[in-house]
């Protein structure tokens, strides 16, 4: 058990005894994990800022229009009528990260985050590049307002205020489009004020995060940060310090030259702190699991680092579970792992088949509120509706018409001649549908219809049709 793990601790490492927030200055990380995560993070960087400029069949690969309810994922359409897939997919996507949180635990946070990708391999790179490393950022900060410190903030504030404006209109591209966000910057900012003032909210909004709240975000108001505390457990792969080896028999000691650490009956942590300082959450992995820990492996790093440099074996902090540590047991897929899974891919199966099962032009046919039907010449009743119809796809459907299926009787629109439902639009308007009386059965009766296109039914759709009930 780690020596500090008995002291219970009741406040966030980030808050100093005052309660006030304790700065973080994270040591530089170097390693081969730090060099992973650069790979990685720059391909998700190319993906975030590509993805709504990129279209398949005419789609925006990704879009999340929540005013117009209007979402694109991965290339596929979702229409307000589309919602209950969306929101299908949407927990296909919690369920895939809490799979990999009980099996991984935060990996998500460390490696994918978007919050942690700009954070440590943008905004941080700068910072190192401006003010230095560790130890000049604690000198420079605790310094006076000189011309230094003020050309250093200065410099740093505007590239960040810059970077945040360039993620602040990416960011909108995934909100209203990137074909709308283009012509909007073509028009110029005073064509478009409101959009304008959004974009700088957004703008500081992010340039607060990055420039000042920074892995707050992670500790407080990250609702998935809270979550991992529920889906963790012994089993779970994370960060850990192996307290096993690093405490041994009488705990931790400073390293020293030429000493036999296992005779003496120390253990291999030579409680260099450097585990702490290179940490960007500012906690000391060797108190076991914590709420701030994201999983960045740079504590992993560091210490395979300093155990190199005094010839002992590496590994004292690594992807471990507790069970892994204490009764030396190997990762399995447990039941729970398996409960997970099954829902994964019975809900992923669903999603497929309602997304092969939609239809590509969707008509909704409702009778006018209020009104009821009309006799005409000939035993004729007619009810007078209001249709829409909805083309999810990127091309024109021309030549509409509408033909009743269910009864002998006819539809008659009120232009009076086919239409067309433009490409990803809609067409709205107003039509009767009239039956003779002899084909009626109740006073409500369900009757079908079938749109055409050239010629060719493309989609069907029911209605009810009100009548006298002396036709029963």
């Amino acid at each position: 058990m780690p020596q500090d793990q008995e002291n219970f601790r009741d406040s966030i490492g980030t808050i100093n005894a005052e309660g006030k927030r304790a700065w973080v200055f994270p040591k530089k990380p170097s390693g081969r994990f730090y060099k992973y995560r650069k790979y990685v993070s720059y391909v998700l960087l190319i993906f975030l800022i590509a993805a709504p400029f990129v279209k398949i069949n005419g789609n925006q690969f990704l879009m999340f229009n929540v005013l117009e309810r209007r979402f694109n994922i991965f290339g596929f359409p979702f229409w307000p009528q589309d919602f209950h897939l969306f929101v299908i997919s949407m927990i296909i996507g919690v369920i895939f990260v809490a799979l990999f949180t009980v099996a991984f635990g935060r990996i998500f946070c460390g490696w994918m985050c978007p919050q942690t990708i700009f954070l440590e391999m943008v905004f941080r790179r700068i910072e190192y590049w401006i003010d230095g490393d560790r130890g000049a950022q604690i000198k420079l900060d605790r310094q006076p307002w000189n011309a230094e410190k003020i050309r250093k903030r200065g410099t740093k504030w505007f590239i960040f205020f810059i970077i945040s404006f360039i993620i602040a209109n990416v960011f909108l591209a995934y909100l209203i489009g990137s074909d709308r966000l283009i012509q909007y910057v073509t028009d110029g900012p005073m064509q478009h004020v409101s959009t304008m003032i959004s974009l700088l909210i957004f703008t500081g909004v992010f340039f607060w995060v990055f420039a000042w709240f920074r892995e707050q975000v992670c500790i407080i108001a990250c609702p998935y940060g809270r979550m991992q505390g529920v889906l963790l457990d012994n089993k779970s792969i994370v960060v850990a310090y192996d307290h096993k080896r690093g405490e041994a028999e009488n705990g931790r000691k400073k390293w020293r030259k030429n000493e036999d650490r296992n005779v003496l009956g120390h253990g291999d942590c030579i409680d260099c702190f450097q585990c702490v300082n290179v940490c960007p959450t500012g906690i000391d992995i060797r108190n076991g699991t914590q709420l701030e820990c994201v999983n960045c492996t740079a504590c992993i790093d560091e210490c395979d680092t300093i155990m190199e440099k005094v010839n002992l074996p590496k590994g004292l902090i690594r992807y471990a579970s507790e069970d892994e540590i204490t009764k030396k047991e190997k990762f399995k897929f447990t039941p729970r792992l398996k409960g997970y899974t099954a829902v994964l891919t019975i809900l992923t199966g669903v999603l497929v088949g309602m997304l092969f099962l939609r239809n590509d032009l969707e008509a909704n046919i409702l009778r006018l509120p209020g009104q009821l039907y009309e006799h005409k010449e000939g035993n004729i009743i007619s009810n007078v509706y209001t249709y829409k119809l909805v083309n999810k796809t990127t091309e024109a459907v021309v030549d509409v018409n509408f033909k009743l299926l269910s009864h002998k009787g006819a539809v008659k629109l009120v232009r009076n001649e086919d239409f067309t439902v433009p490409a990803q639009d809609l067409a709205e308007g107003t039509l009767f549908i009239e039956i003779n009386n002899a084909a009626i059965k109740s006073d409500k009766e369900k009757v079908k219809i079938g749109v055409y296109s050239d010629g060719k039914l493309v989609e069907t759709t029911t209605t009810a049709f009100l009548a006298p009930r002396s036709y029963n």
